[in-house]
């Protein structure tokens, strides 16, 4: 999972390895019926017609957690007018044990439960991180009519110890609808789909998006695309980003080279209008063979397509770790009582490295610009708890202290991805690095054969060098912060500095801007000294920012106007309409941007030129 801040600023996968019968009868299937046709006040039926249940009672369970979101967000909550009946329809006895889970009494009896779900989406307050709102790609949508964003695990449950019995759902949509997804559907109808998984894990690791029909798919060296989006008033289209997301993911597989362990893979695009009952959590969640993403419509084309660039290479890069290497907490994940890894600094932290090497080393960036984000990283590991055990954390993540360190695992996890690479290239004499670690793990272990979280680091050792060991021993399973300098000499890296454009309306986390609380007002904050750009235009604190080139702004768009300020260039016209002192006023001028001065890299020992090549571009 990748999570956006803005800089956007999470996600683990898997399945259990128990398999079901393939040709398990009726009797022992669960068949799903999800009501997309009749929406009613904004909520979904939903009817599971039980397998055999041999016990007088039995517990029905919507999602906790799911694999990939590191946080506890009950889905179940989202859920209401449980009921249970026998086959003559008599209602049974239901108990509400949680958020989550339901108690039926004479569940032998039991033949349907039947349930309403609403939308997360309507529920998000912020951002989506930092609060209690669901991660919108890990959310759904009802939009009735028009789109239903079906991350299935919002919407079907299981019975208790029936997670191995196979899955039917029917889903019942409108006839200008079309689901996208890597499932198959087996009904020709163009109203009805059908969708059959041997168990409940593959189940919630096949999103659908529903929607008007915008897709576009291609071959990537044996692997099908499909690319889906949906755009609220048609600004964007599957058509409009493919040829980047194609260029993308080629880049993507010749770098990964032998690994590959799906042959359809599909990215769901939504983009938010960024309306009160719309989704505000940006960024992306991975699934063995799909990718939700969520993000604001307003955005230029630029830059949307260089925010797909960098979270879906990161999603898709999860196919390595964990899709492919992961422990049994993973394999063997419990969906309401959830045991979370030690190893996000892999599943995570090794991803986000491998999105950002392979864009240097397939020629999508340039050399400055990939020293560019590892120094940012080092920056904002610091602003996090350097000091924390990597492992401790992410064993813990679901509570504090741990959980709000989560961010850390995209900062300081790539780079201990990095450090590992670097003592790789360097005892190899850069004829290996991680991606050869990786390749060799997989080989180890793979889809259907966990490993024990407590073996990991030795089995890494044994396939390395001592060396690779005692990092992980000191650096992330100990509490020393890391001397990235140490590590960058080797491979004749050493810091530089950088005088670069910076943000209009913030200087680090603190923002020039504020909200008037009664009014909804956008103000010029008074309490802090302003940069260029406020100076050029003579704005003064506690002036209020009413529209910017003839666009108003408010609470409820100031996003817009902080993302749209990073697309300003050096020198544009740019018209204000202001309040100062309670009097309207008009400013025209030009842009000038704040400039700041930042710490970066750059490669000055020449005598390690072929190591530090054999790094980027081996």
């Amino acid at each position: 999972m990748k999570k956006i801040i803005y800089t956007l600023a999470l996600a683990v996968t898997l399945w259990s390895c128990k398999t079901g019968s393939a040709g398990a009868a009726k009797k022992n299937t669960v068949d799903v019926n999800i009501n997309l046709t009749d929406v009613k006040d904004d909520k979904v039926l939903v009817t599971v017609t039980a397998p055999e249940i041999k016990t007088d009672e039995i517990t029905y369970s919507i999602p906790k957690t799911v694999p990939g979101t590191y946080s506890t967000d009950n889905y179940g909550k989202y859920s209401g007018d449980f009921k249970a009946y026998d086959a003559k329809g008599t209602e049974l006895a239901v108990k509400r044990i949680d958020d989550n889970s339901w108690s039926i009494s004479n569940a032998k009896t039991l033949q349907k439960v039947t349930y309403l779900v609403g939308d997360t989406f309507d529920t998000e307050k912020g951002t989506g991180f930092g609060n209690d709102d669901v991660f919108s790609p890990a959310g759904t949508n009802i939009n009735a009519g028009v789109n239903f964003m079906v991350n299935t695990h919002g919407f079907v449950g299981y019975f208790q110890d029936k997670l191995d019995v196979p899955y039917k759902v029917t889903i019942t949509h409108p006839e200008t609808l079309w689901g996208a997804t890597s499932m198959t559907d087996e009904d020709a109808s163009k109203t009805s789909d059908v969708f059959t998984t041997p168990r409940y894990a593959l189940l919630v690791e096949n999103p659908i998006m529903y929607s008007k029909p915008d897709y576009t798919t291609f071959n990537v060296n044996g692997m099908d695309i499909l690319i889906a989006v949906y755009s609220p008033t048609g600004k964007f289209t599957a058509e409009s980003i493919t040829p980047e997301m194609k260029t993308m993911m080629t880049a993507q597989k010749n770098f990964l080279g032998k690994v590959n362990a799906t042959k359809k893979y599909t990215v769901l695009l939504y983009l938010s209008s960024m309306a009160k009952d719309d989704a505000h959590g940006f960024g992306a969640l991975e699934h063995p063979t799909a990718t939700t993403v969520v993000l604001p419509e307003s955005m230029p084309k630029e830059k949307l397509v260089e925010s797909m660039k960098d979270v879906v290479s990161h999603e898709f890069f999860h196919i390595v770790t964990p899709l492919t290497v992961h422990s049994k907490e993973i394999q063997y994940f419990d969906y309401n009582a959830p045991k979370m890894s030690e190893h996000l600094w892999m599943y995570e932290g090794v991803t986000e490295y491998f999105a950002n090497l392979f864009q240097i080393n397939q020629g999508l960036i340039t050399e400055a610009e990939f020293y560019t984000r590892i120094a940012d990283k080092i920056q904002q590991s610091k602003s996090l708890n350097d000091t924390m055990s990597f492992t401790v954390m992410s064993a813990n993540v679901l509570e504090q202290p741990y959980k709000d360190q989560y961010l850390n695992v995209y900062q300081k996890g790539a780079l201990i991805g990095m450090c590992i690479d670097i003592i790789i290239r360097e005892k190899s004499n850069g004829e290996r690095g991680i991606l050869d670690l990786m390749h060799k793990l997989s080989n180890e272990y793979g889809i259907e054969k966990p490993f024990n979280d407590n073996e990991l680091f030795a089995k890494i050792t044994q396939l390395t060098y001592p060396e690779v060991g005692e990092f992980l021993k000191t650096y992330v399973q100990g509490t020393t912060p890391i001397p990235y300098d140490v590590y960058l000499a080797k491979v004749g890296v050493t810091k530089s500095m950088e005088k670069k454009a910076g943000p209009v309306f913030l200087k680090g986390q603190t923002p020039y801007i504020s909200i008037d609380k009664q009014t909804k007002e956008i103000i010029v904050r008074p309490d802090i000294e302003q940069n260029e750009f406020f100076r050029n235009l003579n704005l003064k604190g506690g002036d209020i920012i009413v529209s910017v080139n003839s666009k108003p702004y408010s609470l409820t768009n100031i996003y817009d106007l902080i993302t749209e300020s990073e697309n300003w260039k050096e020198n544009d016209p740019i018209t204000l309409e202001i309040k100062r002192a309670g009097a309207a006023q008009t400013i025209k001028g030009t842009i000038k941007l704040p400039s700041e001065e930042t710490e970066t890299f750059k490669g000055t020992d020449a005598s390690k030129d072929k190591l530090r090549n054999a790094w980027l571009k081996g």
